[in-house]
């Protein structure tokens, strides 16, 4: 089992007040320079299994922290003592070299963090699909866009499970959908018993994630406590940037693999999200939608129910229905034919932020019993405020307020 030990950490910069004052100091003639302290006293433990989050403003030196837990950068004072196979995804490209080819990559860095060539070789397919970045597997790493980087950078570092697992927010550079698809892979960890040490801005991300939750400031631990309760300090104390509204790439359309499960006696053809008749990927909150599922039954059935579920990014179911608990389910639906079926909603009172959809073919009132398709993230999209006073949550409750 993983574990992590911080004792009085700190580190510190050289700063030197001339260009020459490196040159004189190897010649033993004074010092010339300053020390900058960017992380103090720093004093913590993370327990075998469980998960902490690291939170604060930029520059704050959370990803200092990570970086000496991690063995990359050695500390001014203090020790850290880190148990167990350890795997750390922190900066872009970090162990990657730009002129070899993604696979040269995975086999170079790879055994950079411990892996044989044997265990390389049995997980290299897996790495491939999991990244899914198609033909570019096999093209030079300067080709890549930041999002395929971060894709096969994760694939590799959990392409077996750690023991300790450290995060810096760099998921947050991948698309919607690969964020959706690592998060996942994330819980799947926790649940094993993995460790976790995880850097984001995202309170939703720390609250869903972990179990306590430490506010870095200046270099100094100033808070160690459960998410809520360190989040509620963060935003009294730190001053909280507001997050600019921005619509972004949330799903590739072709060449994506699917986690699909089913006996395949009917199967989903496509899924559609509509807003005004038109197929969006982002639509505001308290828009009307439709759920577009279009459906081929290759074998007689005596019945046929969709559902449809909504999840957040981590996982967390948000809303579900089918149509069987609507009434609606078809009994001996024909073979061989083009079916549709519409799922209206003429207020998406959701609040900004991404989500996914997962759709599911099966008999009766729940997929337990007769599962045709099941299909996890079929389409991811992204929901921006609309005309309501802002909101935080995964909801947009219509609200009327007045002084009594």
């Amino acid at each position: 089992m993983g574990y992590i030990r911080v004792k009085n950490l700190g580190k510190a910069y050289r700063r030197y007040r001339s260009r020459y004052g490196r040159i004189l100091e190897w010649l033993n003639l004074g010092l010339y320079h300053d020390l900058r302290w960017v992380l103090r006293d720093v004093t913590f433990d993370v327990e075998p299994g469980e998960a902490v989050g690291i939170v604060g403003v930029n520059g704050a030196g959370k990803s200092t922290l990570l970086k000496i837990i991690a063995r990359i950068v050695k500390p001014t004072t203090g020790y850290v003592e880190v148990g167990g196979r350890v795997s750390a995804l922190l900066e872009l490209g970090t162990g990657f070299h730009p002129d070899f080819t993604g696979r040269q990559n995975v086999y170079m860095s790879g055994q950079l963090k411990g892996l044989t060539k044997k265990e390389l070789d049995r997980k290299i397919r897996e790495i491939e699909d999991f990244a899914e970045i198609g033909d570019y597997f096999d093209q030079p790493l300067r080709t890549y866009s930041s999002g395929m980087q971060v894709r096969l950078a994760f694939s590799l570092a959990t392409a077996v499970r750690p023991d300790v697992l450290i995060v810096d927010e760099i998921l947050s550079v991948g698309d919607a959908y690969f964020q959706h698809k690592s998060f996942d892979r994330i819980r799947s960890f926790r649940q094993q018993g993995t460790t976790l040490l995880f850097v984001s801005h995202s309170p939703a991300t720390v609250k869903t994630l972990c179990d306590r939750a430490l506010l870095i400031d200046g270099g100094l631990l100033i808070k160690d406590d459960t998410p809520d309760a360190t989040l509620d300090f963060y935003n009294a104390v730190i001053v909280k940037q507001q997050e600019e509204l921005k619509i972004r790439q949330v799903e590739e359309e072709t060449g994506r693999k699917v986690t699909r499960s089913g006996n395949g006696k009917a199967f989903v053809t496509a899924v559609d999200l509509l807003n005004d008749g038109k197929s969006v990927r982002a639509v505001r909150s308290g828009e009307p939608i439709t759920i577009r599922v279009s459906i081929k039954v290759q074998e007689p059935i005596d019945e046929l129910t969709v559902g449809i579920l909504i999840r957040d990014p981590f996982g967390n179911d948000v809303f579900g229905t089918n149509t069987f608990h609507h009434g609606c389910s078809l009994n001996n639906p024909p073979v061989e034919e083009d079916l549709r079926v519409d799922f209206r909603i003429p207020k998406l009172l959701l609040g900004k932020g991404s989500y996914s959809l997962t759709v599911a073919l099966h008999k009766d009132h729940s997929h337990l019993s007769g599962n045709y398709d099941w299909w996890d993230r079929a389409v991811v999209f992204e929901v921006v405020p609309g005309n309501y006073p802002l909101s935080i949550g995964v909801c947009n409750l219509p609200v009327s307020i007045e002084w009594v």
